[in-house]
């Protein structure tokens, strides 16, 4: 408890007070005579006194049964013999202004001052009165000086005893209960005064949207929709009379003093004694108040905010001085700097009550220096700033306390980090070269490293998930964050910190220690070209230890590994791990389809290789696979590849490469004489025809020479190569090769190597059919040169009319884009629809 108010004793009338009335430092008096006094407060040092400044002895013939003042239109409203009535506030005599006679038997009245500012900043005021008689509530607006109905009465259940208005709600309470009125008629019953229906109700405003309405001995707020305000409350010694607001404080009137109580925090504040039978209380503007019996009015004034200040501070009553601050006349940078003086000390103190995440929320609105937060965690960054004390702790904390201070602390200083990381981005942005700028952007990444370090340590004591994605974003101190995860065995997430750190033979080594190999091939595909020398080092240890896996350093499907050196890895695997060669070779030729010549060379080279030191028994898929790559592949180059061939091996594979370069007598005497296999070396003929080979017509012939003369072969063989099914010549065969292929055979060429001897009649049938393809041939060429020549025709006839049509240009005709004359010297453009413009104006009319 403090002392908020100091009580004065103002006056002890011989009059009867029946009613009062409050603005600034002026009092009225209504009394059950029917008179109206006229106070001036007049205050010295602590002590208050009034002066009368009017008085009206005939102001009503009855008693004064309510008054209510409004300044900003200097009137004051009177309820007299039950009639509401407006008077001059500035007239000597109250001069009565207007009379409300529809409000006649009216019991009491409340009133509402909406304020609105317009677009040029003019404010102006709507005055509205809500009026209780009997079971109505008649409504009003001011204007001129009277007040004018403002929509049809609305009808209550019952009689009420109090009216309070806000917005567009009145809450109604009667005898035994309170109830919600909406302007529209709405009714809602809100709960009841009390257990019993012997209290009356009691109502007063706090703000433009909430009442506050008293149960017994408990005052709970209600806003204008009917919603209870939870867990916000005041609790009475016992049930109130009347109540006041005066922000932040609630006074209650009860059977012989006043109780100040506030409601955040809810509490007593102070007990104002030796007020006996006090019936009224009003407040006539902020601090200030008057309390009357029928036969006393006493002042009570607010102590001054700042006394009252530093007594809360004190006693660390902080959220009770910062509302006292914030609604103190001090000025706005004062008023500011008290503020953040006592939120500062509020944070620290819910620090140090263990109510921790309360204390991060209040650090977070001052914007305390996230250094200052965190030494309040000795454990978690014992170092001081240079210059800086150690901060205050709070130490032996359960367990269950230390994960709740550790929560809280990373909900600040993710915030944090998220306020600093735009701000940052902000400056960046704003800086464009101001060195000044960068320097505080140097600055914030520096905090940005403490705050990452110290959340990596509170997220492995209360959520080890946290970490990895903590690590990725690159802000942890290194060697902070490297000792404080090898303390926690944490293998994994520091290879992450490596990783992100750049320290990747670091990140290698510790992997190669673990024998991890998957984890060691997909941070190898990730290093890139920058990192080739690690990535052929550590890839040397998977290889060994899982060819398979290893192999996928260097063809995963990923930009990073589609873009290292081919020829480097090449090499490498040639000279360490000669298996894995043709798994990549296959993969960079097949995959990737590279048509670089060097892979092409390379894999037949190796597939050779393998066929030669497996034997015939183990080598029949690589020699197919071989034998389908020369034949397919456009890529490599016959002639470097030819000379790695033997002469007296894989002979089908050597007449596919002379077949390449065009050396097809060679590659058909491999297949007669070497293979002792016609049908392929037909096959090899027909190929060379249907793909329009050049040479491909005297394919024919070599294999028919070949064929009818097995000694002409123009390929040295060894003797233990020589087919002994091709040895002999045979004519029969031959004449088959030509009847069947008679088309597609120089005829001429063929004819010249048969034997003088054979009949006609043997090549009768070869001789109708080569002819007629030369016929065919013949009128082909003719064909097409009729329709050449015709074309030649029809062109000659479109240059001649086209050079037939002219138009005449002279100096009268206009260019219709520039709509200028030609000139002589004018260059011009005919369009085909008969326009001419001039050269330069040709894009424009395009």
């Amino acid at each position: 408890m403090h002392q908020a108010y100091l009580l004065s004793p103002l006056l002890k009338v011989t009059y009867q007070v029946e009613s009062i009335a409050a603005y600034d430092d002026n009092l009225l008096v209504g009394t059950r005579q029917g008179h109206l006094c006229m106070y001036n407060l007049v205050r010295t040092d602590e002590k208050c006194d009034v002066q009368l400044m009017r008085y009206n002895k005939s102001f009503s013939k009855k008693a004064v049964q309510q008054l209510e003042v409004i300044p900003e239109h200097n009137l004051l409203l009177s309820l007299t013999d039950n009639l509401i009535q407006v008077h001059d506030l500035n007239a000597i005599n109250f001069t009565t202004i207007h009379q409300v006679q529809k409000s006649k038997g009216a019991t009491f009245f409340t009133m509402n001052v909406k304020k609105t500012t317009s677009m040029t900043g003019e404010i102006t005021s709507l005055v509205r009165m809500a009026v209780s008689v009997k079971r109505k509530v008649q409504l009003y607006y001011l204007k001129n000086h009277e007040f004018l109905p403002l929509m049809d009465d609305i009808n209550l259940n019952d009689i009420p005893r109090s009216l309070v208005w806000c917005q567009e709600a009145i809450c109604v309470g009667y005898r035994g209960e309170y109830a919600l009125l909406q302007l529209d008629g709405t009714q809602t019953d809100l709960f009841p005064t009390s257990s019993t229906r012997s209290n009356e109700p009691c109502i007063v405003k706090v703000s433009d949207s909430t009442f506050a309405l008293c149960r017994e001995t408990q005052t709970v707020l209600v806003n204008t929709k009917g919603e209870t305000e939870r867990n916000k409350a005041l609790r009475w010694s016992e049930v109130p009379v009347i109540l006041a607001w005066d922000e932040p404080y609630a006074l209650g009137i009860l059977t012989d003093c006043i109780e100040v109580l506030t409601l955040e925090p809810s509490g007593l504040v102070q007990t104002l004694d030796e007020l006996p039978k006090v019936r009224y209380i009003v407040s006539a503007k902020q601090g200030l108040l008057y309390a009357a019996s029928i036969s006393q009015i006493w002042c009570i004034q607010a102590v001054d905010v700042a006394k009252q200040r530093k007594v809360l501070v004190d006693a660390k009553q902080f959220q009770l001085a910062l509302k006292l601050t914030q609604i103190s006349d001090e000025s706005d940078d004062e008023k500011n700097e008290k503020i953040h003086h006592i939120q500062t000390l509020l944070a620290y103190d819910l620090f140090h009550r263990k109510q921790f995440h309360e204390s991060m929320r209040e650090f977070l609105k001052l914007r305390t220096d996230a250094y200052d937060v965190i030494r309040l965690f000795p454990d978690l960054l014992p170092q001081a700033p240079p210059g800086g004390e150690a901060a205050e702790t709070v130490r032996d904390l359960t367990e269950k306390e230390l994960e709740t201070s550790r929560l809280a602390l990373i909900d600040y200083l993710t915030e944090m980090r998220h306020q600093l990381q735009a701000s940052d981005t902000q400056a960046t942005i704003n800086a464009r070269g101001n060195l000044n700028e960068k320097t505080t952007s140097k600055s914030t990444n520096q905090l940005l490293q403490i705050i990452d370090t110290t959340l990596l340590k509170c997220y492995l004591q209360t959520n080890d998930a946290l970490v990895a994605p903590l690590l990725r974003l690159n802000r942890c101190h290194l060697v902070e964050a490297e000792k404080v995860l090898k303390k926690m065995g944490k293998h994994n997430e520091l290879i992450i910190l490596y990783q992100t750190k750049g320290q990747h033979r670091r990140a290698l080594e510790l992997l190669q220690s673990e024998g991890v190999v998957e984890r060691t091939v997909g941070y190898l595909q990730h290093l890139g070209v920058d990192n080739m020398g690690l990535v052929l080092e550590f890839a040397d240890w998977v290889l060994r230890e899982a060819p398979e896996e290893g192999l996928k350093i260097f063809t995963e499907d990923i930009a990073e590994v589609e873009a290292l050196p081919r020829p480097r890895i090449l090499d490498f695997l040639l000279k360490s791990h000669k298996a894995a060669v043709i798994p990549y070779l296959e993969h960079v030729v097949h995959t990737w389809e590279d048509s670089n010549p060097l892979f092409h060379n390379a894999l037949i080279h190796q597939y050779r290789e393998k066929v030669t030191s497996d034997g015939p028994a183990g080598s029949e898929h690589t020699r197919k696979k071989l034998l389908q790559f020369l034949e397919g592949s456009k890529q490599y180059s016959p002639e470097n590849v030819l000379n790695s061939f033997p002469v007296d091996g894989l002979l089908e594979e050597r007449a596919v490469v002379l077949g390449k370069i065009g050396r097809h007598e060679e590659a058909l005497g491999i297949y007669v004489r070497a293979l002792g296999d016609v049908k392929k070396a037909e096959e090899y003929c027909e190929r060379l025809y249907r793909e329009e080979v050049p040479g491909s017509r005297k394919a024919y012939v070599y294999l028919t020479k070949l064929i009818l003369d097995p000694a002409s072969c123009p390929l040295p063989l060894p003797a233990s190569v020589l087919s002994p099914k091709t040895a002999q010549p045979d004519l029969e065969l031959a004449l088959q090769l030509l009847e069947a292929h008679a088309g597609h055979t120089d005829a001429l060429e063929a004819l010249a190597v048969l034997p003088d001897s054979l009949p006609i009649s043997r090549i009768h049938k070869f001789l109708s059919v080569a002819l007629q393809k030369v016929i065919e041939e013949r009128r082909g060429m003719q064909l097409m040169k009729g329709l050449l020549y015709e074309e030649h025709l029809r062109c000659q006839e479109m240059r001649l009319a086209l050079q037939g049509q002219h138009v005449l240009v002279t100096e009268l005709n206009v260019c219709p884009v520039c709509k200028k004359r030609f000139g002589n010297q004018s260059a011009l453009v005919r369009y085909p629809n008969g326009d001419v413009v001039h050269y330069s104006c040709q894009e424009k009319k395009n």
